[in-house]
């Protein structure tokens, strides 16, 4: 069975092979992180400082509106949900539904990492020629957290995050939420997919993150103008209702607020992911194959 799910997922990954989609969806991902870390880049050329390689990528993805941009062009490497090829009646003459869906998961969460590492890379790569290795905070992150400069630029340094911990500690917390942000995302779309097709899976990716953007505290206070007591209720209850602010670092609680401690986040995130995975392997039994098209 093992071995059977293993297939599926390398057969899926074999389809890359000169596979002009794939090439868009990372070049796409690379202009992407160019366009949002040269900010940080271009101010730390402004202020003639140097900067830790990883923080270009703290900085720009401590932000929920990069992570909702960087995980809407999944919807493009994942365009061919639910992996529908040539090949796919060879396998269910072999193997039953259920291990064929097991295998599209396992290509799904290993596609998904590959595209989040490729995001890391890309983001360091950019600053590789003003950055340092060492554990430690730069002076231009000292600049962003306690000049204020950052929210001048929109850049998210926060004052707490440069207290409390290092940079090797703080960029792979943020990468794992953006990964089960994404992932989420991403098996939201296969159910539906498979549950209703694959318009319905496309619509349903696209309520999911307008329902986080929607739910963002600066927005709120924007629209509604809520006072300083209101604006904290706020933004402890939508830390908590929106995913996209559980995929957001400095939406979580670090010992003084009424936040998600980042574990609790992990959890639902792993429960929300199992959820719907749950239900497409009991949509999968109904699921009408059609072959006609298909691509090797």
């Amino acid at each position: 069975m093992f071995r059977q799910i293993v297939s599926v997922a390398a057969y899926n990954f074999r389809q890359w092979h000169r596979n002009p989609r794939i090439f868009i969806t990372f070049t796409l991902a690379f202009i992407l992180c160019f366009l949002l870390s040269d900010k940080a880049v271009r101010f730390a050329n402004e202020y003639g400082t140097i900067m830790q390689i990883l923080e270009p990528f703290i900085w720009t993805f401590g932000d929920s509106q990069s992570i909702l941009l960087s995980s809407l062009l999944l919807m493009l490497l994942f365009a061919d949900m639910p992996f529908i090829s040539t090949g796919t009646p060879f396998y269910l003459m072999r193997i039953n539904r259920k291990i064929w869906l097991c295998g599209q998961a396992v290509y799904i969460v290993l596609a998904t990492t590959i595209y989040m590492i490729f995001i890391l890379l890309s983001t360091s790569l950019v600053s590789m020629n003003h950055s340092f290795i060492g554990n430690m905070w730069s002076e231009t992150a000292a600049i962003l957290g306690y000049s204020g400069a950052g929210e001048a630029v929109a850049l998210p340094a926060f004052v707490k995050t440069l207290e409390m911990s290092t940079p090797y500690q703080v960029a792979p917390t943020i990468f794992l939420l953006m990964l089960l942000y994404t992932l989420l995302m991403v098996f939201i779309m296969l159910t539906f997919t498979i549950y209703k097709g694959q318009l319905s899976g496309v619509i349903s990716v696209l309520i999911f993150n307008l329902f986080g953007f929607l739910l963002n505290p600066a927005l709120l206070q924007t629209l509604f103008q809520l006072s300083e007591q209101y604006m904290y209720k706020a933004n402890v209850a939508l830390g908590w209702i929106s995913p996209l602010n559980h995929a957001t670092y400095h939406m979580h609680n670090f010992g003084y607020d009424l936040l998600p401690r980042l574990w609790q986040t992990y959890l639902i995130f792993v429960v929300l992911i199992g959820f719907c995975f749950i239900c497409a392997l009991r949509s999968i039994r109904k699921f009408n194959f059609n072959f006609t098209g298909t691509e090797g």
